[in-house]
């Protein structure tokens, strides 16, 4: 069981879980100890049930759109009152996954980041088109969480206008455009996510540490490879 995704303070009444890593799809799609998939999430939540209070907590860099939709709906099916808390960031479908909170807690200086869905795919110019519009639909499945939690007098069309440009919120830019909370600023955990290494606007004052140690092992052939593994194993998006 993934140790990272793990149930801490297991009482009658309340427990807390905490996210600190990738969403994968599956246990086969793991490169790291703190990688994520719905399976860890489903035996997980098992563990916890019959409680009043769910604590999440969030430093995640996002990963596979179908494991983070999967994760998001578990949560949100489960009978506890939850409350997340956005450590450090909770980026592309982890952004998704906070969603799943009645409460939403992010730090003034932790972050939310919303972007379009994206791909790898092989194939003639038919598939190409084809995975433009299913990238396009799944879009709209995600605008739809977000306009769920939309903070009051902000237009949908704000919203789109961030996701197609990559947007990073802080947490009082944040509250200004979904219902939440802004905490004070805290200590923030850096990300061991390589899945960063992918956005085009990560702050700069995000900490961010790379997985495992930088070694020549560890290069752009090796990540190509396991991209093109996990195509293999099923279309994951980010």
């Amino acid at each position: 069981m993934n140790k990272f995704l793990s149930v801490k303070n297991l009482t009658a009444d309340s427990a807390d879980i905490y996210f600190y890593g990738d969403i994968v799809s599956s246990e086969w799609g793991k490169w790291e100890d703190s990688d994520t998939a719905p399976e860890d999430v489903r035996e997980q939540l098992k563990q916890v049930e019959g409680v009043q209070n769910l604590n999440i907590y969030i430093n995640s860099g996002g990963g596979s759109v179908f494991a983070g939709l999967a994760i998001y709906n578990m949560l949100k099916r489960h009978q506890a009152y939850k409350k997340v808390y956005v450590d450090g960031m909770a980026a592309s479908i982890a952004s998704i996954i906070a969603m799943a909170g009645d409460e939403i807690n992010v730090p003034s200086n932790a972050f939310l980041m919303i972007h379009k869905p994206w791909a790898m795919n092989i194939g003639n110019s038919n598939d190409m088109r084809k995975l433009a519009d299913d990238l396009d639909s799944i879009e709209s499945g995600l605008l739809n969480v977000y306009e769920e939690n939309l903070a009051d007098g902000v237009d949908m069309e704000t919203v789109k206008q961030m996701v197609n440009a990559e947007t990073w919120l802080n947490g009082k830019e944040a509250a200004e455009i979904f219902n939440l909370n802004v905490g004070e600023a805290n200590a923030i955990a850096a990300s061991a996510s390589d899945m960063l290494k992918k956005y085009n606007k990560v702050p700069s004052s995000l900490p961010v540490e790379s997985q495992g140690p930088t070694t020549p092992a560890h290069s752009i052939a090796d990540e190509q490879q396991k991209e093109f593994e996990n195509l293999l194993l099923e279309l994951d998006l980010i």
